[in-house]
């Protein structure tokens, strides 16, 4: 049994935790607020989380590992933890979305202690203390002796847990799928939205723009991937609310520069055009700006 720490206990956060608790660990909930009879209700029955909750980062323990499952815009806010939960050397595994995750924590974490991981599962926040997962939490992350003791921690867990030998082919597909969930934050609508032909041409657009770019980064992504992932989007549950959509209905910062800047921004580097990430991701900051 391990000792590990949730940073951040969002909707993944929340799953991670039960995923877990499932396997037998000792998991150490550190929150902004107490999270009182806090449930996972997974697609085997809900899970009643229970874990020591710690609400300031200076009396935060030492464990063995830590999970960072905060959005990608709130680094900061998790390296405040990392002091007391790492005082024993322990390995921070960055969950979030993207494909920075070692850059973002690389000035708070020795680099050789920082495992990305590639999560995917559906899953909502219904209420303070309780969370829906839809599907199967599916977590992906680098070969390595850090990889495969992060993957041992979910032994005897429902979780899909494993290592792959192209992690970064993993990754950037994960932002294919990702980059098109702007549309929804934009038009204030779930997944269903790209089901229309005129929005799924423009969903198809920013995928391949983004796909464009990860094979410049050296992934490794089938021709057909666009629309791979559309078909996907539109096989999915028409009331699915991704984490963006989430944040803007509730007023609260978004990951568009995780999921869409970092389109633009590599497309820069290597002379490819993005116009369609480039509107969206201008559209979302002046409608942000205009509601603020």
């Amino acid at each position: 049994m391990a000792r590990v720490a949730v940073v951040g206990v969002g909707a993944i956060g929340s799953v991670i935790a039960a995923l877990l608790q499932q396997a037998g660990h000792e998991v150490v909930l550190c929150a902004r607020r107490p999270q009182d009879g806090l449930v996972v209700d997974t697609p085997d029955g809900p899970v009643a989380i229970r874990a020591t909750v710690v609400t300031d980062p200076a009396v935060a323990p030492a464990v063995d590992w830590v999970l960072v499952a905060t959005k990608a815009y709130d680094v900061a806010g998790a390296a405040k933890w990392l002091k007391g939960l790492c005082a024993e050397g322990a390995p921070v595994a960055v969950l979030q979305n993207g494909v920075e995750h070692r850059e973002r924590f690389a000035p708070y974490v020795p680099m050789e202690k920082i495992l990305p991981v590639m999560v995917d599962c559906p899953v909502e926040r219904e209420a303070a203390d309780r969370v829906r997962q839809r599907g199967v939490m599916h977590l992906k992350v680098p070969g390595g002796a850090l990889g495969r003791e992060f993957v041992g921690l979910f032994a005897g867990s429902p979780a899909d847990a494993a290592e792959v030998p192209d992690f970064l082919s993993v990754v950037w597909r994960k932002l294919c799928y990702n980059s098109q969930g702007v549309l929804s934050a934009l038009l204030l609508q779930p997944a269903g939205v790209v089901r229309g032909e005129a929005l799924g041409e423009v969903a198809l657009d920013i995928i391949r723009e983004c796909a464009a770019v990860a094979r410049a980064e050296g992934a490794v992504l089938e021709e057909g991937v666009a629309e791979a992932v559309l078909s996907a989007q539109r096989a999915a549950p028409a009331d699915g609310v991704n984490s963006m959509l989430a944040d803007r209905w509730a007023g609260r910062p978004m990951e568009l520069d995780a999921r869409n800047g970092v389109i633009l921004r590599m497309g820069r580097k290597h002379g490819i055009p993005t116009p369609a990430n480039s509107m969206a991701m201008a559209l979302m900051e002046a409608m942000v700006a205009k509601s603020a």
